[in-house]
Parts: structure tokens; C-alpha cells; sequence
């Protein structure tokens, strides 16, 4: 499902990105739509990445964690 979105846009900025369109044989919606894309699945790379080498740090790690000798109400004493 696809939604419309209205943006404002400098005219001068416009005008050239209409004209990088009909210079790729494309329209100015299918540019920005190929842009997001490729930007979102930049980010999700990223992620994935970052999550990946996060995992890998706690698989390397000899942090041992100690028994709970704590309770939510001495963390909140007041």
C-alpha cells in the first residue's frame, strides 16, 4: 500500500532535481521513493552490523555475572 506525501521544497532545489528526472528517463516521485529506499536499507544494515558485533563482544567476554543480592525496593529506597 502506498501513501502520498506532500513536502515543500525549495524552488530552485525543484527545479533541478526535475530536471536530474527527465535526465534518467524517470519522474521526480520515483527518484525520491528510490532514494528512501536505498537510505532505509542503509540503516537496517547498520543495524544488523551493529547488533552483530555486539553479539560477538558478549560471546568474546569473560564477564561473569554475579547472583542477585538485590531487590527493585533497595534500588528505589527513599
Amino acid at each position: 500500500m502506498t501513501k502520498n506525501v506532500t513536502m515543500a521544497i525549495n524552488e530552485d532545489l525543484l527545479k533541478k532535481a526535475r530536471k536530474i528526472a527527465i535526465e534518467k528517463n524517470t519522474t521526480l516521485t520515483a527518484l525520491i521513493r528510490k532514494h528512501l529506499e536505498s537510505l532505509v536499507e542503509q540503516e537496517e544494515q547498520n543495524r544488523a552490523r551493529i547488533v552483530s558485533e555486539l553479539v560477538e563482544l558478549f560471546d568474546q567476554s569473560n564477564a561473569v555475572i554475579g547472583r542477585k543480592t538485590w531487590s527493585r525496593e533497595d534500588l528505589h529506597e527513599r
